[in-house]
């Protein structure tokens, strides 16, 4: 018997589209695909998916892993799909929710009008305890277990079955919670419980409270979504033998864990796919000789931004879900609400607005066919003749007429015709997308033009000449396959677990050996899950299915109310190293803030959080390099021409390309359409596009590109103010 070819696959579930990327594990040879997203039941089209891919790869496959990326936690989430929860506190804190922090958003001079979003749990599902420890975990007063019996037959007798814990200090002792856990198992058997000191183990009552309760909402919903997938998988037999393949799911910090953890820690998927686009795109544009990038992650329902600097997306514990925050780790994401199925309308006062309502993929855009009524980017992007009138490579033709027929009723009442208002919302969407690079770039102090834009996603690049005109960033690229990098990054991280213990200490006054004992511990607690996940072993090897050990540490100066995370070596703390773990702090602080008070004799070091981030290492899809060859030039990969409406002009002929036929470092000059299966360039006048050896597109503004070359030549000569004043003529040329 032949052996059997062994893939991995990553599936990406969106909105409108659930992405899918196979790895054959002995080539490296990667296949993507797109079938059409199913939101009555997501695991539908996450087994149409697999279904797919493997009947594109042919007989004699096996599937040795399969990697999820899912919207399943945020979509409850938002959309307040998460029951009747209930919470459990510690006495005399019943009103920690609506307490919460004295803190509205934009500041209280922009936020006139905020009013206070409703509470995760209302006050009369809240319940409190007895008992009490110190912020040391040394009890002060015994749980008081009668009482919370009595609670458990409250929440039971009223049909609440999820339920959040948080007592006071649980994060030094997590005893009174554990207990409380075996009393409600005991009285109330059909409850899902989740404990604070299991989801978050740090202090700050109110956003320990809300994390546990974020997990406890999402956890029914997501435990029987992975059930669904992970039965559908073992009827499938795609494994090796016929048996189940292993199941991962993305994580919120940029790693995997198995399908049968995650049901454990749900509230670790809430920005499941929007990591792994990032960690992917972080991935390709490294590659391409790019480590400070925004990344553009272009969907169906949103868009979301983030910034890589050094290679790594940044990470939060900051970060919030619609309106509840959330301490977990997680990749430093911003999503707005403008994709491809974002709908147009007119507001009550006469403005044309776009998203953040989405048609989705049911009834999805106008074009699409299934019903849809209101025209959205895509119809506006289909009617200028931007996209081709099929998608899929043709497996999805779409309605063009019907797309200008809804723009047309739409521009009616504007005074517009369908042309000026297909244009109206992809402008409007191309400053909805900006706002939210400047909201990661801007408004944190970083500069846009020291930034390469990276694009993805199905929509991601078909506004990209806009926003390179409207930010002006140093360039941008589009990665290969840009419509399934998110797939592709699930098939890139490995296998990583945050672990996090409070222990807030002066640095003056450190115990340095007691802090060493708990990163001790923590190390310990990474050791034992990565190795019931099959990796490491007594050798503990650095490649490929070996364990590394990150280790950091929240600090702050005396008085403040937020921290700033450092690494701390992997060698036994002593006095030497945390004085150089305090080193960093005030380095990182003056690189985050603008100044450091290393040098303020009065003002002291505090230690706060000690974290341990365990990592069990994967094999990476390789890099690729096309081969060029006679027949890969452009006149090879011209399919046609039609005719493209750009900035108000529509440029008859204009010629159309397929991508993957392009050869490595042909350029190509707007007015232009370059088209591939799941995404399209629409390369604006103005504008070139350079294809890479992986056959990456580079695209650059050709003004930017003038003043580029007149700014150099002005540099190299002393005749400065001639060239400055030649480069500002050329700009105006391009204008």
């Amino acid at each position: 018997m032949a052996e059997q070819r062994r893939v991995r696959i990553g599936i990406d579930t969106g909105g409108t589209f659930t992405d899918v990327v196979a790895l054959d594990e002995d080539t490296g040879e990667l296949l993507a695909t797109k079938t059409p997203s199913t939101p009555a039941d997501p695991s539908a089209g996450f087994m149409d998916g697999v279904a797919k891919a493997l009947d594109l790869l042919g007989g004699g496959t096996a599937v040795s892993a399969v990697s999820h990326g899912t919207t399943v936690a945020t979509n409850l989430l938002l959309e307040g799909k998460t029951g009747r929860l209930g919470f459990i506190t510690t006495e005399g804190y019943e009103f920690i929710l609506e307490i919460a922090r004295q803190a509205v958003p934009d500041g209280y001079g922009n936020s006139y009008f905020w009013i206070k979003p409703e509470r995760i749990v209302p006050a009369d599902l809240v319940r409190t305890v007895g008992g009490r420890l110190d912020h040391t975990g040394a009890e002060l007063r015994p749980l008081e277990e009668e009482g919370a019996a009595a609670a458990a037959r409250w929440f039971r007798d009223r049909g609440v079955d999820t339920i959040g814990v948080c007592l006071l200090h649980a994060y030094a002792d997590p005893a009174h919670e554990r207990r409380l856990r075996e009393i409600l198992r005991a009285e109330h058997p059909a409850a899902t419980v989740s404990l604070s000191s299991d989801v978050l183990r740090e202090y700050r009552e109110y956003e320990r409270s809300m994390t546990t309760l974020v997990d406890a909402a999402v956890k029914p919903g997501v435990t029987r979504y992975i059930g669904s997938i992970a039965a559908r998988l073992e009827e499938a037999g795609a494994g090796p033998g016929g048996a189940r393949p292993p199941f991962l799911v993305m994580k919120s910090n940029g790693g995997v864990v198995s399908a049968e953890e995650v049901v454990n820690q749900p509230i670790s998927t809430v920005m499941s796919g929007p990591a792994a686009g990032a960690l992917g795109a972080a991935l390709l544009a490294g590659r391409a000789g790019y480590d400070r990038v925004l990344t553009l992650d272009g969907g169906g329902t949103s868009t979301d931004v983030s910034v890589v600097l050094g290679g790594e997306p940044g990470l939060t514990t900051e970060g919030s879900v619609g309106r509840y925050p959330s301490k977990i780790p997680m990749i430093d994401v911003v999503t707005v609400g403008a994709g491809g199925g974002s709908i147009a309308r007119i507001s009550p006062e006469g403005a044309l607005k776009v998203g953040p309502a989405s048609a989705g993929a049911d009834p999805g855009p106008v074009c699409y066919g299934n019903g849809g009524t209101e025209p959205t980017v895509t119809d506006a992007h289909a009617a200028l003749g931007r996209i081709p009138p099929h998608l899929l490579g043709g497996e999805m033709p779409l309605d063009t007429a019907a797309a200008e027929a809804g723009l047309a009723a739409l521009g009616e009442r504007l005074g517009l015709d369908s042309a000026q208002a297909a244009e109206g919302i992809l402008r409007i969407s191309a400053w909805n997308q900006a706002n939210a690079l400047r909201q990661i770039t801007v408004q944190r102090g970083l500069d846009v033009r020291d930034f390469r834009l990276v694009a993805f996603g199905g929509s991601g690049a078909l506004l990209l000449c806009p926003l390179i005109d409207i930010l002006g960033p140093a360039g941008a690229f589009v990665p290969p396959d840009p419509a399934n990098v998110s797939a592709f990054g699930l098939l890139s991280v490995d296998v990583r677990n945050d672990y996090v213990r409070t222990r807030v200490a002066r640095h003056a006054e450190l115990d340095a050996a007691a802090a060493e004992a708990v990163f001790a511990e923590l190390a310990a607690e990474a050791r034992t899950a990565l190795r019931a996940e099959g990796f490491g072993g007594a050798e503990e090897p650095e490649g490929i299915g070996g364990i590394r050990l990150e280790r950091s540490a929240d600090l702050r100066y005396f008085g403040q109310a937020y921290e700033v995370r450092v690494p701390v070596p992997a060698e036994a703390l002593d006095a030497a190293s945390a004085d150089a773990v305090a080193r960093a702090f005030h380095d990182a602080h003056r690189d985050l803030y603008g100044y450091d008070l290393r040098d303020d004799a009065a003002q002291q070091v505090e230690w706060v959080n000690l974290r341990v981030t365990g990592i069990g290492r994967i094999r990476r899809p390789e890099a690729r390099t096309l081969a060029a060859s006679a027949e890969s030039g452009a006149d090879a990969a011209l399919t046609g021409v039609r005719d493209v409406r750009f900035d108000g002009d529509v440029h008859p002929d204009t010629p159309v390309y397929r991508r993957d036929a392009l050869a490595p470092g042909r350029r190509l000059h707007g007015p232009a359409v370059i088209e591939e299966y799941g995404a399209t360039l629409p390369l604006h006048p103005g504008f070139t596009a350079r294809v890479d050896a992986s056959g990456g597109l580079h695209v650059t503004s050709d003004a930017a590109n003038a003043r580029g070359a007149a700014a150099d030549a002005a540099a190299a000569s002393p005749g400065a103010f001639v060239h400055t004043a030649a480069a500002t003529a050329a700009e105006e040329v391009q204008r």
